[in-house]
C-alpha cells in the first residue's frame, strides 16, 4: 500500500516498513500496531507519512468526522512538537539517541562476539562533550519504549557512571573507563530470556538464578574485547555484588569489588528505579536518593553514594519542582544535611520537606 500520511492513520494499522526518525533511528519497526499514542509520537517527530498495511474500522460515519479528528490531531500534534522539539534541538538529546541506535545494534552484534567497540568509543566521546548539559535528577530521553528500557539504563549509567568518576576524584584515565563500565554492564542480558527481563509479576526461585546470571554472561562476552580495560569486564560481572558480601555472584566483599563496579552499582539502581517499566512507573528520583542512602549502610560504597547525592541534588534556588501531591513550588534553600528534602515554596507558602515526611519532591521541572 502507498505512503498515508500520519494525520489519516487509523489506530490499529499495521507498520510494513520501519519508520526512521530524521536523525537515522527506528522510531517504530516493521509489524508494529499502531496505538492512538504512537499516532501523536509520529506527529512529534514530525514523520509525514507512514507505509502501513492497511486501516482498521474505517466507515461512512467517520469520514465524515475526519475533519475535525485531523483538526484536533493537529492541534494535539503541535503540543506535542512544541515540548519534544525543544528537546529535539539539544545536541545532548541528539547524540544521545544516536548512541541509543548504536548500543541496541551493539547489543545485537555481541552475540555474534563483534563488539564494535571503536564506534562506540567514538559515539561515547561526542555524547560526553555535551556533559555540561547533562544534570542526572533533570535529563529526560525524547520518548521512551517499554522494550528500549534496557537501552536507556545502558545510555544513562554511562553518562551518570563518567559523572560520578569525575565528582569522586579518580584519575581522568579511568572517566572514559568508568563511562564504558555503565554502557556495558548490562550486556549480559542479551543471552537471557527477554520474557524473565520484562515479566510484570515476581521472579520465582530457577527464574531468579536465571537473570543473576547475566552477571556472568557479561563478563564471558567481554573477556576478548580488545580496547577496555579489565575493570569494565569486572563490572559487568561485579555490579551486584554488596559491600558485606550478601551481593551475586560470588558473594564478593567491598575490598575485593572493582571501583568501577561500585560506581556502576549506583548510577544503575538510580537509573533502573527512575526509569519506567512496562509494569511500573518510573519512582520519584528524591525517594530513590534515599533509598540509595539507606543502601549506604553495608550494601553500596558509603563515599560514593554520598558524594553522588550531594551533587545531584545542589539545585540552584528557584529551580522549579512538582510534589508528590500534584502542586508546583520551586526549591528555595537545601539543608545540606538532608539534601533529599529541601524548602520548598508552594503557592505562597514555605514547605519543610524534612518535616512534612509524607510530601517528597515527585520530579524536577527542567
Amino acid at each position: 500500500m502507498p505512503n498515508i500520511s500520519v494525520g489519516e492513520i487509523k489506530a490499529g494499522s499495521k507498520i510494513i516498513k520501519d519508520v526512521i526518525t530524521p536523525l537515522g533511528g527506528v522510531l517504530f519497526s516493521k509489524g508494529k500496531i499502531i496505538l492512538p499514542r504512537d499516532i501523536e509520537i509520529l506527529q512529534a517527530f514530525l514523520i509525514g507519512q507512514v507505509e502501513i498495511e492497511g486501516v482498521q474500522g474505517e466507515d461512512k460515519a467517520q469520514e465524515g468526522s475526519k475533519p475535525a479528528v485531523k483538526q484536533q490531531a493537529a492541534k494535539t500534534g503541535a503540543l506535542i512538537n512544541e515540548s519534544i522539539l525543544a528537546k529535539s534541538n539539544s545536541p545532548l538529546h541528539d547524540e544521545y539517541e544516536k548512541m541509543l541506535v548504536l548500543i541496541k545494534q551493539s547489543y545485537r552484534a555481541a552475540t555474534a562476539a563483534v563488539l564494535p567497540i571503536f564506534e562506540l568509543r567514538s559515539q561515547l566521546e561526542l555524547l560526553i562533550s555535551h556533559l555540561k548539559d547533562y544534570h542526572v535528577l533533570k535529563f529526560a530521553p525524547r520518548v521512551l519504549f517499554d522494550q528500549d528500557y534496557n537501552y536507556h539504563n545502558a545510555v544513562l549509567s554511562a553518562l551518570t557512571s563518567y559523572k560520578i568518576a569525575q565528582w569522586c576524584g579518580y584519575p581522568q584515565k579511568d572517566w572514559m573507563q568508568a563511562a564504558f563500565a555503565g554502557l556495558l554492564h548490562d550486556i549480559g542480558n542479551i543471552k537471557v530470556d527477554e520474557t524473565l527481563l520484562h515479566k510484570p509479576t515476581p521472579l520465582k526461585g530457577t527464574e531468579i538464578e536465571e537473570v543473576r546470571r547475566h552477571t556472568t554472561y557479561g563478563y564471558q562476552l567481554l573477556r576478548n574485547v580488545t580496547a577496555i580495560n579489565e575493570g569494565v569486564r569486572l563490572a559487568a560481572l561485579q555490579h551486584h555484588e554488596k559491600i558485606d558480601g550478601s551481593g551475586y555472584p560470588l558473594k564478593l566483599d567491598g575490598s575485593q569489588i572493582h571501583f568501577y563496579a561500585k560506581i556502576v552499582a549506583v548510577a544503575d539502581i538510580f537509573h533502573a528505579m527512575t526509569l519506567e517499566k512496562s509494569y511500573r512507573k518510573a519512582q520519584s528520583p528524591y525517594l530513590v536518593l534515599e533509598q540509595i542512602q539507606k543502601e549506604s549502610f553495608g550494601k553500596l560504597d558509603p563515599v560514593i553514594v554520598q558524594t553522588f547525592i550531594q551533587k545531584t541534588t545542589d539545585l540552584y534556588n528557584g529551580t522549579r519542582i512538582r510534589l508528590s501531591d500534584g502542586r508546583h513550588g520551586e526549591i528555595i534553600f537545601t539543608d545540606r544535611t538532608n539534601p533529599t528534602r529541601p524548602m520548598v515554596q508552594v503557592e505562597g507558602k514555605i514547605v519543610n520537606l524534612v518535616n512534612e515526611r509524607e510530601l517528597h519532591i515527585q520530579e524536577i521541572i527542567a
